[in-house]
């Protein structure tokens, strides 16, 4: 919503426009579009374009993979003969027809026939045997990377239960993972996938012959190694993990007690500057944020501390936000905006504030708020009550009601960056930009000015309040457009604050006045994601997966969260399965237990943040790191 002053017609004509458009409901997707939509997820993964072929047998055995399929050697040779040269995106998709992905109860009944005690697991000395002498055999290096996986393996068994559900449950996550990436990138959206079309008659890549029925013994286990279909999904499955490394931390509750921040001493003599700023949570999930400039004139000790924002609370209403963790990344502007020197972040901390004392020299610095998520994040749960927003007397005349009055005063409050009790143009305009989209220009300001309480050029907190009033007049009474205001701001339908987290930051400097101004609010990534990746690779524990130098997992872990980055040297991306299953009272910016995540060649990533749940109980992270193939 916007709330800009301007003539009726524009503004009724834009803003019925916004309301509507960026939440138009979509119809069900049919089975055929979720099959081609997985079909394309598959192909993606391998391919640039699904407008590329297939160009040889490994490159289908890796689609066929990520499709959730297990092929074996016979099935690729079934649809890659020698005289195939090709195969495009209309191939693949009718291959995926013929061959159904494996579900649990075949891998589980795969695996039970090599359970000689009926246990639940394989010796290894069994597996070993079965995989390297028998059928499509396996290399020892292969054997040995299923052996070394942490969590499937135990005592000198293979636990085949356990791998089940880790592969299936593998085979969704990546699904999803590739899934998301093609909504978000709009640019493979408007891909033409391949040239299927519609009800167009199938034609097989190449003659698939019909199989001769053939009666098995259940308890043969020669039978059972030289079954086509059975054994592939065996061979594939194993295949899937290649190493794994995990990680274990355990936290005593509230944290370490020992690294809690203090102020400085004789600091009511320092010189201090303050701004507020907000969270806010979007419909994907991704969290954006003010970010600021922050300049010091002479080389000084400084003080600076981020925590959340504490409203004017009503009575018997939650305030969630008061728990979100906070925390302000440092980083020094050298030559350019684009080259950021991380310096520090506020590590330390007392209760809600954390912290950071340390000496800075001259120059400027981005101040750059972060949030882990494992605390801001949407709510399942539905509020089926809708507040009042406004209301008219016995006159006919509109007006605010008493809860909508109290929740645009706590907007005003978080608006209000400089807290001086008053919006600039500046300020407003962070305001119009969340809300609509659009600034607020110095002529309509001007208009603005004329027609709403003003002091000193800004906008009064009443001045406010009418504004908002007039929006309802011109919608005569209607009150969609100050919900799509409210939403924006991170308020459900109850008015409670459920998907924001609106802070403030203090800054002191012994031998100078500092300066602080909120530039622009953006994405907490980009700038952010490589200051946290650098400093947890700087301060972090490093564990390199077995086997693959080029891939390490590093883990640092503070008094209130833990967080993991994946580092990929390598010149390819790679896949990495994670699993949180065996941790205790935690909870992670994902929602998930076990995800896959994808990390590109020569890069970094931000795997996940780590919380206790309850702060007061002990808290144990026991997180495995699998690199699929």
């Amino acid at each position: 919503m916007a709330i800009s002053p301007r003539s009726d017609a524009t503004f009724s004509s834009q803003k019925s426009t916004r309301s509507e458009s960026p939440r138009t409901k979509k119809f069900p997707l049919t089975e055929e579009e979720i099959f081609y939509m997985n079909c394309r997820a598959a192909y993606l993964t391998v391919f640039k374009s699904s407008l590329e072929n297939i160009i040889s047998k490994d490159q289908l055995y890796l689609a066929l993979q990520h499709a959730g399929r297990n092929p074996s050697q016979k099935t690729i040779n079934k649809y890659w003969t020698p005289q195939t040269a090709k195969l495009n995106f209309d191939d693949f998709c009718i291959i995926l027809r013929k061959e159904k992905p494996t579900s649990k109860a075949e891998l589980l009944k795969s695996f039970k026939q090599l359970d000689v005690n009926d246990d639940g697991c394989i010796l290894h000395t069994d597996l070993y045997k079965f995989l390297t002498k028998r059928g499509e055999k396996m290399t020892r290096e292969e054997v040995n990377a299923i052996i070394n996986l942490a969590d499937v393996n135990d005592d000198g068994k293979f636990d085949y239960i356990k791998f089940c559900k880790l592969y299936m449950t593998t085979n969704e996550q990546c699904l999803k993972t590739t899934l998301e990436k093609l909504e978000v990138d709009s640019k493979l959206m408007r891909h033409q996938f391949g040239n299927h079309i519609k009800g167009s008659p199938e034609r097989d890549p190449s003659p698939v012959p019909k199989p001769s029925p053939k009666i098995t013994r259940k308890t043969d286990p020669e039978t059972f190694l030289n079954k086509g279909d059975t054994r592939s999904s065996l061979l594939s499955a194993t295949r899937k993990f290649k190493t794994s490394v995990s990680f274990t931390v355990t936290m005593g509750p509230n944290g370490n007690r020992n690294s809690k921040l203090t102020e400085p001493n004789l600091i009511k003599d320092w010189q201090h500057m303050q701004s507020k700023g907000c969270f806010f949570l979007e419909e994907d999930g991704e969290i954006i944020s003010h970010q600021y400039r922050m300049q010091i004139a002479q080389r000084s000790m400084v003080y600076l501390t981020i925590k959340p924002l504490n409203l004017s609370q009503v009575e018997g209403k939650p305030s969630p936000w008061l728990s979100v963790d906070t925390a302000l990344y440092i980083l020094k502007e050298n030559e350019s905006q684009a080259n950021l020197q991380l310096v520090c972040f506020t590590e330390l901390r007392n209760r809600e504030v954390f912290g950071w004392t340390g000496e800075l020299g001259p120059g400027i610095y981005w101040l750059i708020p972060s949030t882990t998520g494992c605390r801001l994040r949407k709510k399942i749960k539905p509020v089926t009550d809708e507040a009042q927003l406004v209301y008219r007397d016995e006159t006919g005349e509109l007006f605010l009601t008493k809860e909508f009055k109290s929740t645009l005063s706590d907007i005003f409050e978080v608006i209000d960056l400089d807290g001086n009790g008053l919006l600039s143009l500046e300020e407003y305009n962070f305001f119009e930009l969340r809300t609509s989209g659009e600034k607020c220009d110095e002529d309509a300001w001007a208009v603005c000015r004329e027609n709403f309480d003003t002091k000193r050029n800004e906008l009064t907190r009443q001045g406010f309040m009418d504004l908002n009033l007039m929006e309802a007049n011109d919608r005569e009474g209607d009150p969609c457009d100050l919900w799509v205001t409210l939403h924006s701001m991170g308020y459900n339908k109850a008015l409670e604050l459920t998907e924001a987290c609106p802070f403030v930051i203090d800054i002191y400097a012994e031998k100078c006045k500092p300066k602080i101004k909120a530039v622009h609010m953006e994405a907490c990534s980009g700038q952010l994601e490589k200051a946290i990746c650098k400093s947890v690779l700087s301060n972090g524990d490093a564990k390199v997966m077995d086997g693959y130098e080029n891939i390490i997992v590093h883990t640092y872990s503070c008094d209130t969260w833990i967080t993991s980055v994946i580092e990929n040297k390598s010149d390819e991306k790679v896949i990495i399965h994670i699993n949180n299953e065996l941790s205790k009272n935690c909870i992670n910016n994902r929602g998930l237990n076990i995800f896959a995540v994808e990390v590109g060649p020569k890069s970094t990533m931000v795997c996940q943040h780590v919380m206790p749940l309850n702060e007061r109980q002990e808290w144990i992270y026991y997180c495995i790191y699998s690199l699929i193939s």
